[in-house]
């Protein structure tokens, strides 16, 4: 449960929860991040599941395939541990999918790593096929992140939003400079207001399915 949903079922007043910065404790990677703040303002958007290809994330970044040349393990070590990151800064349901199929397991592998899914695709079943059904059962508002074309076509046709592994990797690359007490209130501003001036001349008015990602794009 949303820590603000607690809060107000107790009566509690915010700013007891909230005390002054200075007394807050902060975090060892970022002084200016504050846990309970930063929980308070997830829950200003819904959160999205999100569906991983793992190796093709991995061979698709430059920084990633230099683990995956020492092993398929460090690779696999290399994308997690930067997923984990990303889900503790925004909080979103994350799942990365590896090809199993090739081992000697009958069922799906599956492990858990600070709140990333990790699932292994059985003998005889690839990653793809996985995904594809995680992606059709899903209830949820739902990201597919993958450079494969049928699986992106599948995704899309289901109505998820479909991401490139190079378009994924760059949110995880801002999202880890942003700084989070102003990342969460942006994200959940949809309504595109901008202070700049804008500039004279024709404008061009976006599709509804280019606002829709934009949208996305904001809370991701």
């Amino acid at each position: 449960m949303c820590l603000y949903l607690l809060v107000n079922t107790l009566n509690i007043n915010i700013k007891t929860v909230l005390p002054n910065r200075q007394n807050e404790p902060k975090s060892s990677k970022n002084p200016g991040d504050n846990f309970i703040e930063r929980r308070i303002k997830i829950c200003n958007y819904p959160l999205m599941v999100i569906i991983i290809d793992g190796y093709n994330l991995i061979r698709q970044s430059s920084k990633l395939r230099r683990y995956e040349l020492y092993s398929l393990q460090a690779g696999r070590q290399a994308l997690v541990s930067r997923l984990s990151d990303y889900q503790q800064k925004k909080g979103h349901k994350i799942t990365v999918i590896f090809d199993g199929w090739q081992g000697e397991e009958r069922e799906e592998e599956r492990d858990r790593h600070n709140n990333v899914d990790i699932i292994y695709s059985r003998f005889g079943e690839d990653a793809d096929t996985v995904i594809k059904r995680l992606a059709a059962q899903s209830e949820e508002e739902t990201v597919v992140v993958s450079s494969d074309r049928e699986i992106a076509s599948f995704a899309a046709s289901l109505g998820n939003t479909v991401l490139s592994s190079v378009e994924f990797e760059s949110v995880m690359n801002r999202a880890s400079t942003s700084l989070p007490s102003h990342n969460y209130i942006n994200a959940a501003d949809d309504s595109g207001k901008t202070d700049r001036k804008r500039k004279r001349g024709p404008s061009r008015k976006l599709s509804k399915s280019q606002k829709n990602m934009q949208k996305i794009m904001r809370r991701l």
